[in-house]
């Protein structure tokens, strides 16, 4: 499986011209940057393990990537959730119904989904377990195989002052991708989807680095996983000025800080990392309409 060397493409979109590294299209399933998280586990043989196990969102990036991951080497996916919505239960979509199809299990439970792991499922040594979101160490391999990639295109457009932009869950990809682009000059910006910026520095401390990207932040608290109309407007528009089809969870919010860091920084030129989780726009869209109406896509 080939999983490197993707493609950049350029764009403009609310007058930025910038770049995209098409990290959507490494596999059809296995893709975006939790593919590149999880590639060391790909890699690497494992003889006694016969079981992958996580937890998350019944939503999550994370799940689908890690049933891919599951199928390929021939393991049991086990993934753990604090819920599973009705709607969701009766009509699987998106990451829930493709990993499914994969044949992960996903077990709904009562407690925290770790604390459950750890002192009831207690993994064996024919068990794998990753952490939520895929923030690991291990990651830091595949990120490390993205951040040469970028490197060795860039050094074709020396004439430009780079930087490389994407939003943050736990920050893995940001981190690992700011370690080995900082010291070529090439800066690392980066926004906290999941919780504040204190939440995001919490992550990249727990995996030992001392250095970290830049954080932009929005001028107003934005929750993940909450439906704002300005979100949608964003992802619409750069679908329709860029023929690119981004995630919906984590992207928009990530537009939005650029267009206010790009104000000040005219002379730069943006590569933003895709992170696939196409496939999770299957049950955001849904969501969306069951909000605001059944036309509200509509321009």
């Amino acid at each position: 499986m080939k999983l490197s060397n993707t493609p950049m493409t350029q764009h403009t979109f609310a007058g930025m011209t910038f770049f995209v590294k098409r990290d959507d299209q490494l596999h059809s399933h296995f893709c975006g940057n939790k593919a590149r998280k999880f590639m060391a586990f790909l890699q690497q043989d494992y003889p006694e393990v016969d079981t992958l196990i996580s937890y998350g969102s019944a939503q999550a990036n994370s799940l689908y990537s890690l049933a891919a991951l599951a199928a390929i080497k021939g393991w049991q996916l086990e993934f753990y959730v604090n819920h599973i919505p009705k709607w969701l239960n009766e009509k699987p979509l998106g990451n829930y119904r493709g990993a499914l199809e994969l044949g992960a299990k996903v077990i709904e439970i009562t407690s925290h989904p770790l604390d459950y792991i750890e002192q009831i499922r207690q993994p064996d040594h024919h068990c794998l377990f990753i952490d939520e979101g895929g923030r690991s160490t291990a990651a830091e391999e595949g990120v490390k195989q993205l951040a040469s990639e970028i490197l060795s295109w860039t050094r074709f457009e020396s004439n430009q002052t780079f930087v490389v932009a994407l939003p943050a869950g736990t920050g893995t990809t940001a981190l690992y991708l700011h370690k080995y682009l900082q010291p070529h000059g090439i800066e690392v910006l980066t926004c906290p989807c999941v919780g504040g910026k204190d939440y995001l520095l919490t992550q990249f401390k727990q995996l030992g680095e001392n250095d970290y990207p830049q954080i932009l932040e929005l001028d107003y608290k934005h929750h993940f996983g909450k439906l704002y109309q300005q979100d949608f407007r964003i992802w619409q528009q750069l679908l329709q000025q860029t023929d690119v089809e981004f995630d919906l969870l984590y992207d928009p919010m990530m537009w939005q800080c650029l267009q206010s860091w790009y104000k000040d920084n005219r002379d730069k030129t943006i590569i933003y990392v895709h992170q696939g989780g196409l496939l999770g726009n299957e049950s955001m869209l849904p969501r969306y309409e069951r909000k605001f109406g059944s036309n509200f896509g509509e321009s």
